[in-house]
């Protein structure tokens, strides 16, 4: 499942972007070198099946098991302490990561309600792009009776382009559908 992507990039994206931005060597195309998926709980300080069930949830949509991210400091507004769990992240390269964009990009993104594309605006300036999604259930991974509440998460692809406009160009060969305006 995850040649194709893989495979697309190298046969056709590849030549594409030389031509297009005028590359002299082909390590100047930009290609995407990992993929973050981070989940916030807010919650999990003090409910620990929340922190339970974000971890198996991300560990079937990536294949991978997320890490458990930690408050650097004490917040007494929000009854936090340093130390305590505050969310849950992982990071995919190669095969596991081109597995997931390709499942995000034709299966997930689909299946959101009203979609009308991804917006072409959130990049970061440096050909980064991220990507918030507020319900798991568009992973078809995800059994609709298994979940306990509807959470959303960050996506971030981070690709080694120079501008935005380059990472843009790149995930728009790779089919991500950014929407017109």
């Amino acid at each position: 499942m995850t040649e194709p992507l893989k495979a697309r990039y190298l046969e056709n994206i590849v030549p594409k972007l030389r031509e297009q931005f005028d590359y002299q060597n082909i390590h100047q195309v930009p290609k995407v070198t990992k993929v973050t998926i981070n989940r916030g709980l807010g919650e999990a300080s003090q409910n620990a099946k929340a922190l339970e069930s974000s971890l198996s949830e991300i560990a079937v949509i990536t294949g991978q098991k997320p890490v458990v991210t930690r408050a650097k400091k004490a917040i007494a507004g929000f009854k936090l302490r340093q130390g305590m769990p505050v969310g849950v992240m992982v990071t995919l390269r190669s095969e596991r990561m081109y597995s997931f964009l390709n499942r995000l990009i034709n299966l997930a993104l689909p299946r959101i309600r009203d979609f009308r594309g991804v917006s072409p605006k959130s990049f970061d300036g440096r050909g980064n792009y991220t990507l918030g999604i507020r319900e798991q259930l568009i992973f078809p991974e995800i059994d609709y009776d298994s979940i306990d509440q509807i959470r959303g998460m960050d996506i971030s692809i981070i690709t080694t382009a120079n501008t935005d406009e380059e990472g843009r160009a790149l995930l728009k060969e790779m089919g991500m559908p950014f929407r017109d305006n």
